[in-house]
């Protein structure tokens, strides 16, 4: 069912792997973004708080007589970030066993007698994984990461490890406007020889014309305010890049945007009126 709804090709995941995939309209344009995890009998969508209704009912609104049946988890489940350099070294001492290797690989597993999944996710430039466990557990699993020395942090600092990542967020960088191809995913979260699904004639159609016109990329800024979304970038007097997101980049020590900026000025390193084009995740 999913197949013939999102732009990757989830028949070919097995179970413990995962993949990022768009929920597309009839008209080829971004409905959601999404995590997909295969478990042994079903399969669980992430996708930003806040979204799951709206992705629900449009999954729903297309189940006639397919065996499907859609659950919310949202409130049954409760998920901690866990990023840096010494993070896959922390879990496996304390799990006595090796954490998935590969993007949005999963285990199941138990933290000091606690079933949790443990999920490789790429929202940071560091090692980074998604610890879930059930509602009711929150907080004695919380006392468990913080006593093997992680730290919660604000949320300015997850979106410092966010965009430095290069890694979009719906609503914020994504819209129900933008096409999949101009997101700049392709390799991660389109198939382009899987079967037909709904949208798939215009993300084709894109392939065959050669391009989009504008694609989501990073921006490094010169040092000063922070570039506020939707501030318009120019080159030589004509738009040139319109910023989605920013942070002060430790990284760089500048700010760092994300943006949609003109194909033909997307080039890493390309200048735009002061901001340097560059590459996601930064090295």
């Amino acid at each position: 069912f999913l197949q013939g709804f999102c732009t990757n090709n989830v028949k070919q995941l097995q179970p413990g792997t995962g993949c990022e995939a768009f929920l597309t309209n009839l008209q080829g344009k971004t409905l959601g973004f999404v995590f997909v995890y295969c478990y042994g009998e079903s399969l669980v969508l992430e996708t930003i708080a806040g979204e799951t209704e709206a992705l629900t009912n449009h999954l729903d609104r297309y189940i006639i007589q397919e065996d499907v049946v859609l659950h919310d988890r949202t409130h049954a489940w409760h998920q901690w970030l866990i990023a840096g350099e010494q993070v896959t070294e922390l879990l496996e001492k304390e799990l006595n066993t090796p954490v998935p290797e590969q993007e949005l690989q999963h285990v199941e597993t138990q933290l000091r007698s606690i079933p949790i999944s443990i999920r490789n996710v790429p929202w940071s430039r560091y090692p980074c994984y998604a610890i879930n466990g059930q509602q009711e557990q929150a907080s004695a699993i919380e006392q468990i990461l913080t006593s093997m020395g992680f730290q919660s942090c604000v949320s300015e600092a997850a979106e410092i490890c966010r965009i430095e990542a290069g890694f979009p967020q719906y609503q914020q960088d994504i819209t129900d406007s933008n096409l999949p191809q101009e997101i700049n995913r392709n390799d991660r979260a389109i198939s382009f020889t899987k079967g037909c699904y709904l949208g798939q004639e215009t993300v084709a159609r894109i392939v065959a014309l050669g391009h989009v016109n504008k694609l989501l990329t990073g921006l490094a800024l010169p040092p000063g305010p922070l570039p506020t979304a939707g501030m318009v970038i120019k080159r030589d007097g004509t738009e040139a890049a319109c910023v989605t997101s920013s942070i002060y980049s430790p990284g760089l020590e500048r700010p760092l945007a994300m943006a949609y900026v003109r194909r033909e000025a997307s080039t890493p390193g390309t200048i735009l009126d002061g901001a340097e084009v560059v590459s996601l995740p930064l090295d």
